[in-house]
C-alpha cells in the first residue's frame, strides 16, 4: 500500500488555485445541518490554504441525488455554515452543472485567500463515470478551474469518482501537484499503519449485522492481528459453522462454509479468535429500534429456538475487554448488538469502555461504530476515529483506494 503520499504541507501555493475535494455529505433535516463533524473535520486543510494565500475552491458531494438535482440537496447549508466556522465570505456557486460559467466567473473573481464552494458534485450525474466519457469531461472541467487539487474527502476515496480521482490525471497534464489533506493524512497514518504496521499486540475487533459485509477484512486481519474478537449479528453465523444451536438470531446461511475457513486459518496461524459465550436474548427485534424490550442473557452455545440473539453477554464484555487490556494497537469496526437501544448498547459500551481505558493506539473504523463512540460519549477517548465507513474497511481489507492511490508520491 502507497503510503508516502504529498500533502497540503508540500504545496507552494500562493497565489495558485486550489481545488479541495472534501467530505460535506452532512446529515439535514428540514435544510439545517444535524451533525457538523464532517465540515469541522475540513476545517485544519481548508484554513492551511487560505493563511497560505491559495484562491481555494471546495467541492464535494451530498446525499445520493437519486431524483436528480433538487434544493433538497444543495450544498447552500454547507456554505452558510463554512463562512460561521471560517469567519470570511464563502461565495457558493449554487449552478447545478458545478463547473460552468458561473464556476468559472467565481474563480476568475477570487484574491488570494479566497474561499469559492462549488455546487454538489453529484447533481452533474456524471460523478461516478458511468459513461467514462462524461465522467472524464466533467473530471477535465474540475481540472480546468484549478492549478493543483487536494484530496480530503476520506469518506469518498474507495470510489474512483470524477472529483476524487478521476480529476488528478488532468491536474498531472497541466503540471500541478496532486496531494492530500490534513484528514486523509491522519487516516492514512493511523489505519494504514495500523494493519501494515502495528505495535504489538494487535487486536482487531468486529462486530456490525452480516459476515458477507466483512469477508475480507476477516481474511486480511487474520494475517495482520494477534487476536481477533468477533461480535455482533457476525458472531452468530461463526456459532453456527460450529453446530450451535442460535434460535432465530441473524444468520448467513451461505457463509457458514467460509466461517469454518476462517476458524481454521485462525488456528493454522497461531491466531486467537474470540466468539461470544453469552448473548442477551429477547422474543425478537425491537421494536421501535430504542423501544422497551426484556433481555436475558443466555451461553452462546444454547440459545432457545424461540429467541433471538441481539448483545454479547456480561461474560463476553469481560472476555472482550480483558483482551484489549494489553494490547499496544487496537482497530474496531462494527458495533456488538443493537446499540440504538438502550438495554441493547451495553456490549457496545463495555467495548468503547475497555478501548477508552487502554493505553493502546485506538482506531475506531467509521461507520456504526463511529457513531457508537460519537453517541455513547466515548470520542474524545479514542486515538482516532475513521470518518469513511466503506473506505475504512476497504482499507482494512488491503484494498488500495482509488483518492489515496491518485495522489502524487513524495
Amino acid at each position: 500500500m502507497a503510503l508516502n503520499k504529498k500533502s497540503v504541507d508540500d504545496l507552494n501555493a500562493a497565489g495558485r488555485r486550489v481545488l479541495v475535494r472534501c467530505d460535506f455529505n452532512v446529515p439535514l433535516k428540514d435544510g439545517v445541518i444535524t451533525d457538523d463533524t464532517r465540515i469541522r473535520a475540513a476545517l485544519p486543510t481548508i484554513n492551511k490554504l487560505i493563511g497560505d494565500g491559495a484562491k481555494v475552491i471546495l467541492c464535494s458531494h451530498l446525499g445520493k441525488v437519486k431524483e436528480g438535482p433538487n434544493e433538497k440537496e444543495s450544498l447552500a447549508p454547507v456554505a452558510k455554515a463554512l463562512e460561521e466556522k471560517l469567519g470570511k465570505k464563502v461565495t457558493f456557486v449554487s449552478d447545478y452543472n458545478v463547473t460552468g460559467q458561473a464556476a468559472t466567473d467565481a474563480v476568475a473573481a477570487m484574491n488570494n485567500g479566497d474561499v469559492v464552494l462549488l455546487q454538489n458534485t453529484r447533481f452533474r450525474g456524471k460523478e461516478e463515470t458511468k459513461p467514462t466519457e462524461a465522467g472524464e469531461a466533467f473530471a477535465k472541467e474540475l481540472a480546468d478551474l484549478a492549478d493543483d487539487y487536494v484530496c480530503d474527502a476520506f469518506g469518498s476515496a474507495h470510489r474512483a469518482h470524477a472529483s476524487v480521482a478521476v480529476v488528478t490525471k488532468y491536474i498531472t497534464e497541466k503540471g500541478g501537484t496532486n496531494a492530500v489533506g490534513y484528514l486523509m493524512q491522519k487516516e492514512i497514518d493511523f489505519l494504514g499503519n495500523a494493519v501494515e504496521n502495528p505495535v504489538r499486540p494487535f487486536v482487531a475487533i468486529l462486530g456490525g449485522a452480516k459476515v458477507a459485509d466483512k469477508l475480507n477484512v476477516i481474511n486480511n486481519l487474520l494475517e495482520k492481528c494477534d487476536t481477533l474478537i468477533i461480535g455482533g449479528g457476525m458472531a452468530f453465523t461463526f456459532l453456527k459453522a460450529q453446530g450451535y444451536e442460535i434460535g432465530k438470531s441473524l444468520v448467513d446461511d451461505e457463509k457458514l462454509d467460509y466461517c469454518k475457513e476462517m476458524m481454521e486459518k485462525a488456528k493454522k496461524l497461531g491466531k486467537e479468535l474470540l466468539l461470544p459465550i453469552d448473548t442477551a436474548v429477547a422474543d425478537g427485534f425491537p421494536d421501535p429500534i430504542d423501544g422497551p424490550i426484556t433481555v436475558e442473557y443466555v451461553d452462546s452455545t444454547v440459545i432457545p429456538a424461540d429467541k433471538e440473539g441481539l448483545d454479547i453477554g456480561p461474560k463476553t464484555q469481560e472476555l472482550f475487554a480483558n483482551a484489549v487490556k494489553s494490547a499496544k494497537t487496537v482497530v474496531w469496526n462494527g458495533p456488538m448488538g443493537v446499540f440504538e437501544n438502550p438495554t441493547l448498547a451495553k456490549g457496545t459500551i463495555a467495548v468503547a469502555k475497555a478501548l477508552a481505558e487502554t493505553d493502546a493506539t485506538t482506531i475506531i473504523g467509521g461507520g456504526d461504530s463511529a457513531a457508537a463512540c460519537n453517541q455513547l460519549g466515548f470520542a474524545d477517548k479514542m486515538s482516532h476515529i475513521s470518518t469513511g465507513g466503506g473506505a475504512s474497511l476497504e482499507f482494512l481489507e488491503g484494498k488500495e483506494l482509488p483518492g489515496v492511490y491518485a495522489a502524487d508520491d513524495k
